[in-house]
């Protein structure tokens, strides 16, 4: 999906998606912020690169980032991506904010949205293990304290195809400009008072499970 087309609002993104492990309920698409993050490796030139982009509810862009990065393989960069997007979010958001997360890597987004459910139990015990690759278990670490620290999250699994992030991490050099667009601290507008009456499309004839 090039960077240059408008791509659909996070939101949307977010509602037409899975999240692993966490039913996807009518008040899904109540979230205040929606974070689409990649990561890239190449094998060929051992170069790297992570992009992130930041949304409100509303579908106003906070910020942009194409950022080259040192990575030793692609495992890595998606959960270096998506702690470098936590990160800028948690400066620019509330800590209460609900957020959407959007990544394509299945493993990830697993990950994230067990340890939601982890951070909600007495025992703080995930359901199921966490795969995590070991060289980034630090990032992972990061990535579990800015969980902890909004009023909640979860994840979504995107197609590559359709993360708009995905060019911002495969190209870091050609959309180096997306760095210097101005730091927007923005609040999304309140939501409408029928939101909370009519589930996301792609959810409204589904069952929990799916």
């Amino acid at each position: 999906m090039a960077v240059h087309g408008r791509h659909p609002s996070l939101r949307d993104l977010f509602d037409e998606s899975p999240t692993p492990h966490i039913a996807h309920p009518p008040h899904t698409h109540h979230r205040d912020f929606y974070v689409a993050t990649d990561g890239s490796y190449s094998h060929n030139s051992g170069a790297g690169g992570l992009g992130v982009i930041i949304e409100t509810r509303d579908g106003r862009r906070v910020t942009r980032l194409s950022i080259p990065d040192d990575v030793p393989d692609n495992n890595v960069a998606e959960y270096r991506a998506l702690h470098l997007g936590l990160d800028v979010l948690a400066v620019r958001a509330p800590a209460d904010a609900r957020v959407g997360v959007l990544v394509d890597h299945d493993q990830l987004a697993a990950n994230v949205n067990n340890a939601v459910l982890a951070f909600n139990r007495l025992d703080w015990r995930p359901p199921k293990p966490f795969s995590v690759p070991p060289p980034g278990k630090f990032h992972w670490r990061g990535i579990r304290a800015r969980i902890a620290g909004f009023g909640e999250l979860r994840a979504a699994r995107i197609r590559s195809d359709h993360n708009p992030a995905h060019p911002l991490a495969n190209a870091p050099d050609e959309y180096a400009h997306v760095n210097r667009e101005p730091a927007r601290c923005l609040l999304p507008d309140a939501p409408q008072s029928c939101e909370t009456q009519i589930p996301p499309p792609s959810r409204a004839n589904r069952h929990a499970s799916d």
